[in-house]
């Protein structure tokens, strides 16, 4: 999230094209779903442009925007990494995996049973859907995107999880002020991140 409709239309631009770059830096097949994320991000904000435009309320931008943030993003950030890890990472991430799709089912049927509303709170939007048992809910999304990351096999996702963990935490605290939401601040490094780790040269060895 940004904090206006332009600001979200160029961060999304933005974030997608550094995604063609890391997607074009693959050097294996498992590598293409965590290297795509940016791409995901990117698009995430610019649906996100259209939830501005559209004053908020319950429409279609604001359930696409939902669809992609919650069950989405919690079953493709751990199946990613998983991918994406060297053999020897793989066996402990079975709990972050587990965790991601336990948590996409149980917010694909809420998003499929009840309306998610935006609503325009000065420089953020807020999102609201009745959730039911929201803070296992949100255990396990964090298990599932954070905790993969942790522990993630390579050296740069751990570092992405550590700059993720703490950026969400930071972003979480300015959005409940309603002072701006910084949100794709935070996709932007993280996809920064990712294209650096995309373009480092193959080191030979185990993970």
């Amino acid at each position: 999230m940004c904090w206006s409709a332009t600001a979200d239309l160029v961060a999304g631009a933005g974030i997608a094209a550094v995604g063609v770059a890391c997607v074009a830096g693959v050097r294996r097949p498992g590598e293409l779903p965590l290297a795509a994320l940016p791409l995901l991000l990117g698009a995430h904000q610019i649906v996100e442009s259209a939830v501005w435009r559209a004053g908020g309320g319950p429409g279609p931008a604001t359930t696409v925007w939902a669809v992609i943030a919650l069950p989405l993003l919690a079953l493709w950030v751990p199946v990613a990494v998983l991918l994406a890890a060297p053999p020897g990472a793989r066996r402990r991430l079975a709990v972050p995996v587990a965790a991601g799709l336990a948590t996409a089912a149980a917010l694909s049927y809420v998003l499929a049973h009840r309306t998610v509303t935006a609503e325009i709170r000065g420089h953020t939007v807020g999102y609201a859907v009745d959730l039911p048992y929201a803070p296992l809910v949100v255990v396990g999304y964090l298990v599932a995107t954070v905790g993969s990351l942790l522990l993630g096999g390579d050296r740069a996702v751990r570092l992405l999880g550590v700059v993720v963990a703490a950026g969400a935490a930071l972003c979480a605290v300015l959005w409940r002020l309603e002072f701006v939401s910084t949100w794709c601040a935070l996709a932007a490094v993280a996809s920064v991140l990712l294209l650096r780790g995309a373009r480092r040269p193959v080191r030979s060895g185990p993970g």
